[in-house]
């Protein structure tokens, strides 16, 4: 955790859920009591499907509803894509750009997620910038270099820490159950920290670091209480209630 930032915990549905798995995000604002606003903020970042649905079910609980994705034009001819301005008329308040499922599966550059970070902001949505190595990358000793090259590549120039996060997830370690050691996400952190600060002074030295890659209950205080992991980014265990907020859960102890 970073002294005087309050966390996030997001979570990535990713290709799943339908109408009737909003119950699980009613259980959610349920279990978002006031202790728990107090200490974190809680987001869930539904399919294009569910925006306005979710954002509908979350009225009035303090839980915020994003989008996974959107493109970097407001509107056009662009089939099946969606706007960051579409996602804020649905209701939602935040988008994710630069997953690693996304610049793998549509070969997404760190020019094209820059491109559609601005998007976000444009459309004041909170915006979470993903970066992460592959496994290939990692056994090869390059993790901060690609950490460096997405960073340096993927944030945009005017990227303040009230509407930029950016979240740490190693390749290798999405949905594998693999899970990098504390000394490896604390050094990816703190060079992030870094370069950041670098970069962006004091709108960088704030601004929330998450870790997303097979977060779950079990292991979530261990990896939120690492210096400059300011929160998790966190995709299967967010599709039920149970367990996203049992990975809440963990403030209770550390804050």
């Amino acid at each position: 955790m970073t002294p005087n930032i309050k966390p996030l915990v997001a979570g990535n549905w990713k290709m799943n859920g339908f109408r009737n798995s909003l119950s699980e995000l009613g259980a959610m604002t349920a279990g978002y009591d006031i202790a728990m606003r107090n200490r974190i903020d809680m987001l869930l970042c539904v399919p294009a499907t569910l925006i306005f649905a979710a954002a509908q079910e979350a009225l009035g609980t303090r839980v915020h509803v994003g989008g996974q994705d959107c493109h970097f034009n407001q509107v056009g001819a662009h089939t099946g894509d969606i706007s960051a301005e579409m996602i804020a008329d649905s209701g939602g308040t935040a988008v994710i750009v630069g997953h690693s499922e996304r610049r793998t599966d549509h070969g997404e550059t760190n020019a094209i997620v820059k491109s559609k970070a601005e998007a976000g902001l444009r459309g004041d949505l909170l915006t979470i910038v993903c970066i992460g190595e592959t496994e290939a990358q990692r056994k090869a000793g390059e993790t901060l270099d690609v950490l460096k090259d997405q960073l340096d590549g993927s944030m945009p120039d005017d990227s303040t820490a009230a509407k930029v996060v950016v979240a740490y997830e190693p390749v290798w370690a999405i949905g594998t159950g693999l899970v990098p050691s504390a000394a490896d996400v604390e050094e990816a952190h703190g060079f992030m920290r870094n370069n950041l600060t670098d970069r962006f002074g004091d709108k960088g030295a704030k601004m929330r670091l998450l870790y997303g890659g097979s977060v779950k209950p079990g292991n979530a205080e261990e990896l939120m209480g690492i210096a400059n992991v300011d929160g998790a980014l966190v995709g299967g265990a967010s599709l039920k209630a149970e367990d996203f907020l049992g990975i809440c859960a963990a403030y209770e102890k550390l804050c």
